[in-house]
């Protein structure tokens, strides 16, 4: 498939991806309608994942990607059944709402951001909500929600938002942009990881400390332990994920919670971490920098560590320390502007990507920057650092508008569904969206049960 866009470049920084040639894709090129090659975008971003894995475990073609797959697993939680029954998609205040001049995009879905967001705009319901939208303008709206700590972006066209010093911000640099311990470079030493030779598991006996959350983070450290990583996900008491979305990105990591304000609990990550091989966060932009977990408070104690870092809207820019999610980076940076459609009423609404690509595509760049800089290790003993951010991957989702192919969609075959026991019931999930030697890779645990895992290091015995 010579089609598929190339993201690899980014891998390419890294002397153990500087040879790397990219994995192979097979299958339809285009399955989604649309205006935006959301396929290019999936298939490339899977297709970097499968590149860093050819390379660190010096197998070029064992890893590739086929479109069925990834067109699944890019829907996951819209394919997940829990004991028979469809997630419950996003709550009644998140979505799109009219203001006095446009749309905003609320994001509700989380107790605590509902609240934040009524009380911003001094509403006591869905109902009075919509009415005090009615009467502000959209950047108005914004702002109050934002400034109140609450989710919203307002709908805007992709000239607005390049406009804007946040775009300039988004789209500069690579879509992975890697930093290593500057005066540890090229020192070769031992590696405390190497690749497993079980290239269905190659990544047996790989530490991977999980502080992200939702859906980007999760899936590349899903993906992670799908490949044998012992994977720790750490969750915030008293503000739980979202059932649906936990057990989608659940599989092949076990669930712990942790307050890190709690000099118990902060002790206790600060020695997971002492013996992880790789550290990934979700949080906002310096968020965890007063607890020594930033990415470099934490390289300058592990030189050899993988640290891997995702926000929503980058690391600088006037919204780098904002809250945000796909949706919001959807409607902000044009893109729900251009799905926009009349409706039989007459009016017009903003659209939506046909999955939450910008989400799923960052995790698997997640993923593929964590699997080079673990390529690097093995060659060099040291680490470094991955930053990715949902609104860069944006960015490169119009790069790629360009090029879209202008075939009809082909359909595609019905995904492969399996099935396991959890502690939530029955499930039906599709898997990874990978090839290994030509045979699908396979999730091997059911998701356990939310925070109840001991916060420690031990590997699981896997589904049959």
């Amino acid at each position: 498939m010579s089609s598929v866009p190339d993201l690899t470049g980014s891998l390419r920084e890294l002397e153990a991806l500087r040879a790397a040639h990219p994995a192979a894709c097979t299958g339809p090129r285009r399955w989604w309608d649309g205006p935006l090659d959301v396929e290019g975008l999936a298939l490339a971003s899977v297709q970097a994942a499968a590149t860093a894995l050819d390379a660190l475990t010096g197998s070029a073609g064992m890893y590739t990607v086929a479109s069925g797959l990834t067109a699944a697993s890019f829907d996951s939680l819209g394919h997940l059944r829990i004991s028979g029954l469809k997630p419950e998609g996003f709550a009644r205040m998140s979505g799109f709402r009219a203001t006095a001049d446009g749309w905003i995009r609320l994001h509700a879905n989380y107790p605590h951001h509902a609240a934040r967001l009524m009380e911003a705009l001094s509403a006591a319901g869905p109902e009075e909500v919509d009415r005090v939208l009615r009467s502000m303008t959209a950047l108005e709206a914004e702002e109050a929600i934002t400034a109140g700590r609450g989710v919203a972006a307002a709908v805007r066209t992709r000239e607005e938002w390049t406009a804007t010093p946040m775009h300039t911000a988004a789209s500069t640099g690579p879509w992975i942009a890697f930093t290593r311990p500057a005066a540890l470079e090229n020192v070769l030493r031992p590696s405390s990881w190497i690749p497993s030779t079980d290239l269905s598991r190659p990544l047996a006996g790989l530490r991977v400390l999980d502080l992200t959350r939702v859906i980007a983070g999760p899936t590349a450290t899903r993906l992670l332990g799908a490949l044998g990583a012992d994977v720790l996900r750490i969750d915030p008491p008293g503000l739980p994920e979202l059932t649906d979305a936990f057990v989608d990105s659940g599989f092949d990591k076990r669930s712990a919670e942790a307050y890190l304000r709690d000099a118990h609990d902060l002790a206790v990550i600060n020695s997971l971490v002492s013996s992880a091989d790789v550290v990934v966060t979700g949080y906002r932009d310096g968020a965890l920098d007063g607890f020594g977990l930033g990415s470099g408070g934490l390289l300058a104690r592990r030189p050899d560590l993988v640290v891997a870092t995702l926000t929503a809207w980058g690391g600088s820019g006037p919204w780098k320390g904002r809250r945000g999610f796909d949706s919001l980076v959807q409607a902000a940076s044009g893109i729900a502007d251009r799905y926009g459609q009349q409706h039989d009423d007459g009016g017009w609404k903003p659209g939506v990507l046909p999955v939450q690509a910008l989400d799923h595509a960052t995790g698997y760049g997640l993923a593929a920057g964590m699997l080079s800089l673990l390529a690097e290790r093995v060659r060099t003993g040291t680490g470094g650092a991955a930053k990715l951010s949902l609104a860069r991957t944006a960015e490169e989702l119009f790069r790629l508008s360009s090029v879209r192919p202008d075939t009809q969609p082909d359909p595609l075959p019905r995904p492969e569904y399996a099935h396991a026991d959890s502690p939530y019931g029955l499930l039906r999930f599709v898997g990874p969206p990978m090839l290994v030697d030509g045979v699908p890779l396979r999730y091997g645990n059911a998701p356990v049960r939310y925070g109840a895992s001991p916060m420690s290091w031990r590997q699981e015995t896997r589904l049959p």
